[in-house]
């Protein structure tokens, strides 16, 4: 893997990541986005509901309605504006940690935000390294519906136990 050639500067609560990110580092977040299983939710899947490999962490293709919240596709983790592209470091690890989108949008529950805020700085770090690397996708996926509204994707619904 290549070596990242830009300053990661992130401050989320005193946060502060090495100054460049290294082929450790990287192969760190690699790490930690599979075991975090990302693509679960941020790859889109084939016909079958197969993950794609050529659409890895580029949004999904099938969301989640969360009864009583809405309909929701997690977005696109790569570089590219219709993903996080336009985000800083500092956004993405806010996302990662509090769930907080820059537009200031609270990341929809099944997103384990509230489980990632114990992730350390240097976790944290290698993440956002990891996914810098990704090459830019352009994949907007749709803005969140409210429950029972018009689904422009398929979706997974969840039923609450009675």
């Amino acid at each position: 893997m290549k070596s990242l050639s830009f300053p990661l500067v992130l401050a989320v609560a005193g946060f502060a990541a090495p100054a460049l990110a290294d082929d450790d580092q990287v192969a760190r977040g690699a790490y930690l986005v599979s075991i975090m299983d990302c693509t679960g939710c941020h790859t889109g899947r084939m016909a079958d509901g197969a993950p794609d490999p050529n659409q890895y962490l580029t949004g999904a293709t099938i969301g989640f309605e969360m009864p009583d919240l809405g309909i929701f596709w997690p977005p696109n983790l790569t570089s590219d504006p219709t993903g996080i592209g336009d985000w800083s470091d500092e956004e993405v690890a806010t996302a990662i940690r509090t769930g907080e989108r820059p537009d200031g949008r609270i990341l929809a529950p099944i997103m384990p935000w509230m489980s990632y805020a114990s992730l350390t700085d240097d976790d944290v770090a290698a993440l956002v390294a990891y996914l810098r690397t990704l090459p830019p996708t352009e994949n907007e996926v749709p803005a969140p519906v409210a429950s029972g509204a018009e689904a422009v994707l398929p979706y997974f619904a969840f039923a609450v136990p009675q």
